[in-house]
């Protein structure tokens, strides 16, 4: 039978996607040794597993160098990779939010200064309440452009909120819920069908214990 490829993110959302595929029963034993391999395989299970850069792994499976893969919804929005999405895995849940300094008062007379790292999310969010804004894309330490007056709001993932805290900011709205994605390739998804079909169900099984 022919493997798996299965694209994982980099990090602790990695370890967690492995940890569910190893219990719905696509363990690899070689992933857990400690050493600097990128790709792992079990012929047995019928996988080979390879880390990527959380925000590659769509490109991997878009294009066809993985059948399925684990991105979360925040990339799927702003990127709109031409893949499908099979289902929400409940892992590193958080949202994207509008936050901004608690005394700041916005005003329709002009144009809302927006940082973010996601723009086209941004875009469409404000789009659609018709609202001019200056989109502002940057690439880290999205929380000091309000502070140092880059921006009046920043567009950005909320986890807990405790940065925006203890920078003086607060989360004003949300924009969309995020979390975990499996996203397959969609010729993969045709000539593999049966393979991603059974992984996909195993996987709910596993989540419903």
């Amino acid at each position: 039978m022919e493997l798996l490829n299965v694209a994982l993110p980099k990090g602790r959302l990695g370890e967690k996607v492995y940890g569910l595929l190893k219990e719905a029963g696509y363990p690899c034993p070689s992933i857990e040794e400690e050493n600097r391999k990128l790709i792992f395989e079990n012929p047995e299970a019928g996988v080979r597993y390879f880390w990527v850069k959380p925000s590659d792994v769509a490109i991997y499976v878009e294009r066809g160098a993985a059948d399925i893969g684990v991105a979360g919804k925040d990339i799927l929005l702003e990127y709109a990779p031409d893949v499908y999405e099979l289902a929400d895995l409940g892992l590193g849940k958080c949202r994207m939010c509008v936050a901004a300094k608690k005394d700041f008062r916005d005003s329709m007379d002009r144009t809302l200064r927006v940082a973010t790292k996601f723009p086209h999310i941004a875009a469409r969010y404000y789009s659609a309440q018709s609202r001019e804004i200056d989109i502002i894309k940057l690439n880290g330490s999205i929380e000091i452009a309000p502070i140092l007056g880059l921006s009046d709001v920043i567009v950005d993932i909320v986890e807990t909120g405790k940065t925006l805290l203890e920078n003086n900011l607060e989360p004003r709205e949300t924009i969309v819920p995020i979390s975990a994605r499996l996203i397959a390739n969609k010729v993969s998804y045709k000539f593999k069908h049966q393979q991603i079909a059974a992984l996909c169900e195993k996987i709910e099984a596993r989540r419903r214990q």
